[in-house]
């Protein structure tokens, strides 16, 4: 049998509020109010359930997060599905659930899932539309974006340190000896494929070999597929133009090219080095394994929690969000020119 607060607060002889500031620990009470209560309660073998703790305590301990998608699935993609993999993980160690939704939900029939829900914060993932972002302004919490592109600047973000990366790929494929690189820019409109671009580009200008333009391929959209397609319309130019290198903005991009080079009888690294960013599992699978620029994904989503938790909390946040890190990790699609193996 369900019992209610107020029938606890009639056999406890106490008042509703004061029974509901016992159960959420928000409030006082007295040591003899808060006896009687208890036992009460023990005695009933009272169970509040989540929506009475909710409206008692004003906190769901539901998180919801809405990702950017297009053309991939959500929980296998290779970047996305680590940083949500990493939020859930996070999420539950603070008592948190989490809900998960798409951009492209929200503007259809599933708009309300997130109110329906009743969520105390949401994370929002990746490039998402202007209207989503106004959207969740409107809804009325805390809310931050992971590795995402706004012009919004109250939107508190967690993004990695893509001009920095950029840098650090051009900086390594000079000190390997390669001058003539070619590259494949995933959609500029996206703040991670514009930074990675922007850092590579510049690097290599302060070494005295800034990329030919007509060498630079760009792409609306950072899929394997396209990476094979761009490299099977321009491969053939790139090489007759003496490029010995080729830099992808993600890793996806650089296995789809690489793909077409090894079906073509392109040897990798020896007569063309293949490099991305992102570091994705895949990209230490393929053979021969990508050289690549690592972003710390499960890092991303545990800050995204942590920060949105202190923002649910009121406490202090940083005003201008946090960048990581990113590395270089060295593998066999890379190598002097004309020196691989």
């Amino acid at each position: 049998m369900s019992h209610t607060i107020k029938q606890i607060a009639d056999l406890a002889g106490v008042s509703k509020s004061t029974v509901s500031r016992i159960i959420s620990g928000n409030g006082y009470a007295s040591p003899e109010a808060r006896e009687r209560v208890e036992r009460v309660i023990a005695e009933l073998q009272y169970k509040p359930n989540a929506v009475a703790r909710a409206m008692v305590s004003q906190r769901t301990n539901n998180i919801g997060v809405i990702i950017y998608r297009q053309h991939h699935p959500i929980a296998s993609h290779p970047l996305y599905g680590k940083i949500l993999d990493a939020v859930i993980l996070a999420a539950e160690a603070l008592g948190y659930s989490v809900f998960v939704t798409t951009d492209q939900e929200m503007s259809l029939r599933r708009a309300d899932f997130l109110l329906e829900k009743r969520v105390d914060g949401l994370i929002l993932i990746s490039r998402l539309r202007q209207n989503v972002i106004d959207y969740v302004k409107r809804f009325g919490v805390p809310y931050l974006m992971v590795n995402g592109t706004t012009d919004d600047a109250d939107v508190l973000q967690i993004v990695s340190r893509d001009e920095e990366g950029g840098g650090q790929a051009a900086a390594y494929l000079h000190r390997l000896g390669h001058r003539n690189i070619a590259v494949i820019a995933g959609p500029q409109e996206h703040r991670s494929h514009n930074l990675r671009l922007k850092g590579f580009c510049e690097r290599l200008a302060r070494s005295g070999c800034r990329p030919d333009e007509s060498a630079v391929l760009y792409s609306s959209q950072s899929t394997f597929e396209e990476g094979r397609r761009l490299m099977s319309e321009h491969g053939e130019r790139l090489r007759a133009m003496g490029c010995t290198a080729l830099f992808a903005t993600n890793d996806m991009l650089a296995l789809g090219a690489m793909k077409w080079l090894l079906e073509h009888g392109v040897s990798v690294p020896r007569e063309l080095s293949v490099m991305g960013f992102d570091d994705i599992d895949l990209s230490a699978m393929y053979a021969p394994s990508l050289t690549t620029i690592s972003v710390d994904k499960a890092g991303m989503g545990r800050e995204a929690v942590r920060l949105l938790d202190r923002l649910i909390r009121q406490e202090a946040a940083p005003a201008e969000g946090v960048e990581l890190a990113t590395g270089l990790i060295e593998r066999g699609s890379t190598a002097p020119p004309g020196t691989g193996s």
